[in-house]
């Protein structure tokens, strides 16, 4: 697939182009905690469709059918915090549909909603066939299979590395923020919200850590076993972010972005 990433690099956070150096996104909400994103921002709360009368005159509309999810479009990564590693995926993870993700929830589960071209959606299981998540900027709490909306699921408590709190605290922490909205949410995403409840980190939430210029945080981005590639954050949030945003796009899109952003750098240095 034309110039690819063929051994370990790294590159600092700041080396990755940016929209706006303020951070300000003309097409979103205002502005950004943090960094500036050449990313879109993680819209997982928003409906698929919103857009789907504003596309040009003389182009045709464009087809929201939902894809199947494709485990292999999944990017292996690695966060690191320091040296210590605080969340791990493997490529491939087995998802179910709705009813049978339900026969084997227990109340403090994270659930992870996935499709093709999507933002991951999280969720915390609470019991009742229900759960409570992050959505459309307002905590909220449905039933499973309404909140999967035919996507399949999986559970995803292993993810991060932290110690989980006790299950009671977990649904309490997610029935706690019932109907909280707008500018009262304390977190970013709906996978923010939903690791908040179960480990109960500061880092979870928006701000939670103070940027003093250093970026202790690594993302790994694992292509295949000789193939990768590093990322550097100042905070959890912002790895979340990118972390998110290559779901999102799939595995094969991710590499070939950065291929064509090394290539560009390359030039520039030799020019």
């Amino acid at each position: 697939m034309g110039n690819q990433v063929e051994k370990l690099t790294h590159i600092n956070y700041a080396e990755v182009p940016t929209s706006d150096p303020n951070g300000f996104d003309p097409d979103g909400d205002g502005t950004r905690i943090g960094v500036s994103y050449i990313f879109s921002n993680d819209d997982d709360d928003q409906e698929q469709d919103d857009n789907l009368d504003h596309f040009p005159p003389d182009s045709r509309p464009v087809s929201h059918e939902e894809k199947p999810f494709d485990p292999d479009d999944e990017l292996e990564c690695v966060v690191y915090y320091r040296d210590e590693c605080v969340y791990e995926r493997s490529s491939g993870a087995a998802s179910v549909s709705p009813e049978s993700l339900l026969a084997k929830c227990r109340p403090g589960d994270l659930l992870e909603f996935v499709a093709t071209g999507q933002y991951p959606h999280w969720a915390v299981y609470v019991g009742d066939f229900q759960v409570v998540h992050l959505h459309r900027a307002e905590v909220k709490n449905n039933f499973l299979t309404d909140v999967s909306q035919g996507k399949k699921g999986r559970i995803v408590n292993g993810l991060y590395r932290h110690r989980a709190l006790p299950p009671e605290v977990i649904v309490r922490n997610a029935m706690d923020h019932v109907g909280t909205r707008d500018r009262d949410l304390c977190w970013r995403n709906s996978e923010c919200f939903a690791a908040w409840c179960r480990f109960g980190r500061r880092e979870f939430k928006i701000g939670g850590e103070i940027r003093i210029g250093k970026q202790p945080y690594k993302l790994k981005l694992l292509f295949s076993e000789k193939k990768s590639h590093v990322l550097e954050f100042q905070c959890l949030e912002d790895v979340i972010m990118e972390k998110r945003r290559n779901d999102q796009i799939g595995k094969d899109a991710v590499m070939q972005e950065l291929a064509n952003h090394l290539n560009a750098t390359h030039d520039l240095k030799e020019e």
